[in-house]
Order: C-alpha cells, then structure tokens, then sequence
C-alpha cells in the first residue's frame, strides 16, 4: 500500500517539528493510540487498536526514526504485530517546509501486512486508512489550535472564524511522528 499527502498547517516549521517527536502528542492524536513510548534514541514503542471490516486487534509494534534533519525531514520505518489479525511493517518520508507564517507537511509512506487484516480486500484497507489518517490531521489540528491559540486566531488571507471552527496548528514533530504512526498503522492494516 502505498499512501502520500501534504497539508497546510497553521503553526511555525519547529513547532510542528517539536509537536511531532513529542510521544504524548502523537497518543494523543493516533486514533486508537494506547502507547507510544520512547526506547531509545530516535526509536519509540507503540501500541493501537484497530478494526478493519470484521477484524479488530491490538498491534504493538516499534518505529525508529532516520535520516533525521530536524526541523524539516525525516525517514520512518516501522513494524507492528497483531496477533492473529497479522502484521504490519513499511516506512515513510516526511517534509516539513516553511509556508508564509506555518508550514506545510508533506507525507509518502509505503507499507505491507499480511495475516487476517490482508484478506479482508485492499479497497476496505484502504477506507481505513485514509479515514484514519483524516481523523489524526482533524485532532492534530485541535491539539496545535489548544497549544498556539495565537497561530490558529490569525491565519493569513483568512477571515477569522469562531474557535471551534478554526483549524489548530501543528507543530512538526507531532505531524512528523503521526504521520510515521499512522504509515505503520496503515501498513499493518494492509498486510
């Protein structure tokens, strides 16, 4: 499977790279999240629950971060299992490029699963995942809008919208890792 995408956010290049490699963002903005731990330098332990058709399981699986140029990219490889519902394994490339007064979060991630989650058919697959990676952006947003009020209140060119409505900022580190997260996820869910 393979899944890429880019989205506009409202908070500085290093505030999303901050919020990115902070572990209780990502919980926090994974869907299904119970766990994401740091191990070791650039390497964390993740633990998600997902339902995919008729199969649902608990993955645990780890991610090790590479190639790292902070505050703008990063490589992702990550691998999860499932129990019986599979397993999951893939990487992901992540760019975060200053854009007028936020950033821009560029995403690429190729994963594979095997095990049950495989024969539930790639189009159901791939409903999840995209759904998935929907709902982390829709809670990222939330969570920067909650850290930089002040980012999200001023957009440029935008007319001012009442707060619930305004879409957060997202630092880099928390689109970084969530992306990565959620690439494992989708990979695991493939497979």
């Amino acid at each position: 499977m393979d899944m890429q995408g880019s989205r506009a956010l409202a908070v500085t290049q290093q505030q999303a790279w901050d919020a990115l490699n902070d572990p209780e963002v990502l919980k926090a903005c994974i869907p299904g999240c119970d766990k994401v731990e740091a191990t070791g330098p650039d390497q964390f332990a993740v633990g998600v629950s997902v339902r995919i058709g008729p199969v649902s399981a608990k993955f645990a699986g780890k991610i090790t971060l590479t190639d790292i140029v902070p505050p703008q990219s990063y490589a992702i490889n990550f691998e999860g299992q499932g129990g019986a519902a599979g397993f999951g394994k893939g990487a992901a490339q992540v760019h975060l490029t200053p854009q007028g007064t936020g950033c821009e979060l560029r995403y690429a991630a190729q994963a594979q699963v095997g095990g049950k989650i495989a024969q539930v058919g790639q189009r159901l697959v791939d409903g999840v995942a995209r759904s998935m990676a929907e709902d982390f952006f829709k809670r990222f947003d939330d969570e920067m809008a909650r850290r930089f009020p002040a980012a999200v209140a001023a957009p440029a060119a935008v007319p001012a919208a009442p707060a619930e409505a305004r879409p957060a900022p997202v630092p880099v580190w928390l689109w970084v890792a969530g992306a990565a997260l959620l690439a494992g996820v989708l990979y695991i869910l493939t497979r």
